[in-house]
């Protein structure tokens, strides 16, 4: 089991069972899980796909630990927003959740959210990104999912977590994902 920071653990379970009852592998919600594209690509010029998270975005960091650097292309059309949500599927426990970000947005900048765009509640109930805590010798693996929505939340700063991935999945019409690993 991954190390876990103090309070991240409660709500874990209730935003686990959220984030499964509306997924398959994403927020979705199990009709959706077939018919949902996959066309999103998400980069960062800080991580790799299948290799371990960087130590600067985990709770391991010198000093406080930071939000990775994301990019994403082949969005849709028709976003209304988009959302990303930082999850470990095999712990069910969500770091970071951001919605309502500007469909013309193609990035978010390392340790930076934009003005506009708003902050849920993670797993313990913070609205900040939760560094992931891995352990040594128990492989973990972290999503890094951007979600095309047919419009915008209108959830305010701070909202609870199985809210946001409620209107995630009601809303999402295309996805991607770049996971990296524990070491």
């Amino acid at each position: 089991m991954p190390r876990t920071p103090l309070g991240a653990r409660a709500g874990a379970a209730a935003a686990g069972a959220a984030l499964l009852a509306s997924t398959g592998c994403g927020v979705l919600n199990s009709e959706l899980s077939g018919e949902m594209p996959t066309d999103i690509n998400v980069t960062s010029p800080m991580m790799q796909e299948a290799q371990p998270l960087p130590v600067a975005y985990t709770c391991d960091a010198d000093g406080d630990p930071v939000s990775p650097p994301l990019s994403w292309s082949g969005l849709p059309d028709d976003v209304g927003s988009i959302a990303l949500v930082v999850d470990d599927p095999q712990a069910a426990v969500v770091f970071w959740v951001v919605h309502d970000l500007d469909p013309q947005l193609v990035e978010l900048r390392q340790n930076s959210v934009p003005a506009d765009a708003k902050i849920g509640q993670n797993s313990a109930g913070e609205a900040s990104y939760g560094a992931p805590c891995p352990s040594e010798n128990d492989a973990h693996e972290y999503r890094f999912t951007v979600y095309a929505l047919s419009g915008t939340l209108d959830l305010p700063e701070g909202a609870p977590l199985d809210s946001i991935l409620e209107g995630v999945a009601e809303q999402a019409i295309a996805r991607g994902t770049l996971v990296t690993e524990s070491e």
